[in-house]
This record gives structure tokens, sequence and C-alpha cells, in this order.
């Protein structure tokens, strides 16, 4: 039984960009609608696009899950499922306000899949981030080789090959994979379109463009993320690499085996920094980067009011919680706030 819902979990994963981008074009013509007056029909465009969104969601569970062996973006995808039903259910219901929230989506997608399905800004940002990358791991001492590899056939199978050693899950010929000799063995680390920071770049992006605010302070809600976001990754990524790299978190290597069933021992590493390590500090720095945004921006802790009903069901006034004064409308302060110049 197991076996036949994990092929199933697999056979979905191959729908995802499809299901991508019908949700943001669900939610574009939400926009639009919703622009132009036509409520009612944008709310009927919205539910879809957020049961869309729902499916889209779902058909990543076995790649965040089993092939990603990624903990917190696994039970992240499993929890989006149901919230996003939920949230075309408010919808539906009259919650008006989260017809914002769906906007902040489409923002979300126009930066985030122009860079994930065109090949050449694909390339040109993860040889970017890989360079400077590669840059960051001299500076702390150490000294893998940046390569690229080459395309060859193994049993049948294309692979990528360097220095006659397999590129582990290398899709893409890009110079974006260090390499690493740990006590005669080869250990390969690989740049990929979800370590450029992109996604959570995005994110933010999405979140600042989609509220109601003089561009003033929009810019400056984005001067205090977007820097602070690709700043840190590339620190991230320096850590993961000579974590992994030179084995410095082979840390209870029988149980973290056995948890994520590996078979590799040098793959203990990379599973203590990467999923566990640099996972969990990357959930506490977009806390930290929220935070920042909102004392910038706080018509964005609209949407994070909204999400927090959706996941608890109760309402909450996180201007209060968190000390932050109210803007006026014309884009000046409200009593007491701070000046925008």
């Amino acid at each position: 039984m197991l076996d036949a819902v994990l092929a199933g979990l697999e056979w979905a994963t191959q729908f995802s960009d499809p299901l991508a981008w019908l949700t943001l074009a669900a939610f574009l013509v939400t926009a639009v609608l919703d622009w132009q007056g036509e409520r009612e029909y944008a709310r009927s465009v919205g539910v879809a696009g957020w049961a869309l969104f729902g499916v889209f969601w779902f058909s990543l569970l076995y790649h965040f899950a089993f092939v990603q062996k990624s903990v917190i973006e696994g039970v992240g995808a499993l929890v989006a499922v149901p919230a996003a039903f939920y949230v075309g259910y408010l919808l539906w219901q009259g919650r008006d306000s989260l017809f914002v929230l769906s906007r902040a989506v489409v923002v979300m997608g126009a930066i985030f899949f122009p860079f994930e399905t065109i090949p050449v800004l694909r390339q040109f940002l993860v040889e970017a981030v890989a360079a400077q990358t590669d840059l960051l791991i001299s500076l702390v001492g150490s000294n893998p080789e940046l390569v690229r590899g080459h395309e060859t056939v193994v049993g049948g199978e294309r692979v990528v090959v360097y220095d006659n050693y397999i590129i582990g899950e290398k899709e893409h010929l890009y110079e974006n994979t260090f390499a690493f000799t740990t006590d005669g063995h080869t250990i390969f680390y690989s740049i990929i379109i979800a370590c450029t920071g992109i996604g959570s770049m995005a994110i933010f992006g999405g979140l600042i463009a989609a509220v109601e605010a003089p561009l003033r302070r929009k810019l400056r809600a984005l001067a205090v993320s977007i820097p602070v976001i690709y700043g840190l990754n590339l620190g991230r990524n320096v850590m993961i690499a000579v974590g992994f790299g030179e084995q410095r978190f082979d840390v209870f290597p029988d149980l973290v085996m056995s948890i994520f069933s590996l078979e590799d021992p040098y793959m203990v590493s990379y599973i203590v920094v990467d999923r566990i390590i640099a996972q969990g500090l990357s959930v506490v720095a977009l806390v930290g980067i929220t935070y920042l945004v909102v004392r910038e921006l706080p018509e964005v802790m609209g949407i994070i009011e909204d999400l927090l009903f959706v996941v608890t069901g109760s309402e909450y006034d996180l201007r209060a919680a968190l000390d932050v004064q109210p803007v006026a409308a014309d884009g000046g302060d409200g009593d007491g706030a701070r000046s925008d110049d």
C-alpha cells in the first residue's frame, strides 16, 4: 500500500510546472478583475487559483520529502496543501483581504519562474552565485576546485563526470560544482537554483509589491530584505560547501543514515549541515527579515495576519504586538510614527 502511495506521489511531480503556470495565470486574472472592479468574478477565479495552488503543492510532496530529504520543506508542502484550499474557502466566504495575498503570489511567480524556466537566466544566476561562493570559500581558508564537468553515457544513462568521477544529480553543464578531496575521496557540492536565494527574494518581493503603500517605503522595505537575503544565502552556501566537502559535520552517523535512509556515509555531513542546521537557521533569518520589513512597511502585516488566521483560526493584531504605529493613507506618519525621510 505504501509503495503505491509513494509511486502516485512520484507520478504527480511531473505536473508541478504546468500547475504552477496555471496557478499564476488564475491569480493574474484575479488581480486584473479585482482592479477593474469586478470583484465577484475575481472571487470565483481566485478560488479556482487557490485550489490549483493546493494541487501544485501536493505535486511537490514527493520531491521535497523523498528526493530532497528535507524535513522543513516536506512538512511545509504538506501543510500548504490544505492551507491553500482553506484560503480559497475563506475567499469564497468573503474574506476580501485575501485578494492582496493572491496578488502577492502573482508577483512571487513573476520573479521566480523566469529564473527557474529560462535557461540563460538560470545559468547566469547559478554561475554568478557559484563564483561569489567560491571567492568567499577561499577567504575562509578552503580551496576546492570550481568545475563544470562534461557529459557522457554510463550504463545507458546520461551523466556528468569530472576526473572520472560521476557528479551526482548534476542536471546542467554549468560551472557551479565544487570538488573537494578529503582523505583521497572526492566530494562534489553543486550550486543549483534553490541555492541562489531567489525563492526567498521572490517571497518578499511579492509581499512588498502586493500591498498599497508609497513607493519610497516599498523601496526601503526591499533595501532591508533583498540584499540581506542575498548575503545570508552566500554565507549559507559557504557553510554547506565547507561543512560537507571537508566532512566537518559527521555526527551521529548511524542515526542520521537510518533516519534519512542514506547509503553513503559521506552524505551524513551534508544532511546535518544543510537539511538540519542551515534550513533551521534559514527559518530564524526569515522571521528576523520579516520583522525588519514590517518596521518599514507595516501594510505587510495585513498579509501576515491573514496567514496566521489560516493556520490558527484566530485573529491577530500584529501592529499592537510589535508596537508598530499606523501609517497615514497619504504615506505620511500616523500619531507617534517616525518620519519617512
